[in-house]
């Protein structure tokens, strides 16, 4: 089951679980659809490897499979502020 992180590792962006801007690589490395787009090219750079829409869970499953809390932030090259 997919965690639903709570931000874009890159510029800390809220990505709540409904949110149509999050992306996902394959190893569900989460950014916003801007820096996606923006800064990274369209390749993790984590793993190389490139981002789909992340799904939205239904509602009514948030309670019984919440999402994550941890927030992942990494310096990635083009990240920095």
């Amino acid at each position: 089951m997919l965690a639903l992180r709570p931000n874009c590792e890159c510029c800390d962006r809220d990505l709540p679980p409904d949110s149509d801007q999050a992306r996902i690589c394959t190893f569900e490395c989460t950014f916003c659809a801007d820096c996606v787009e923006s800064r990274l090219g369209g390749a993790c750079p984590n793993c190389g490897g490139g981002f789909v829409p992340r799904p939205i869970r239904p509602a009514h499953l948030l309670a019984k499979y919440p999402p994550s809390t941890e927030r992942v932030r990494k310096a990635h090259a083009g990240c920095a502020a």
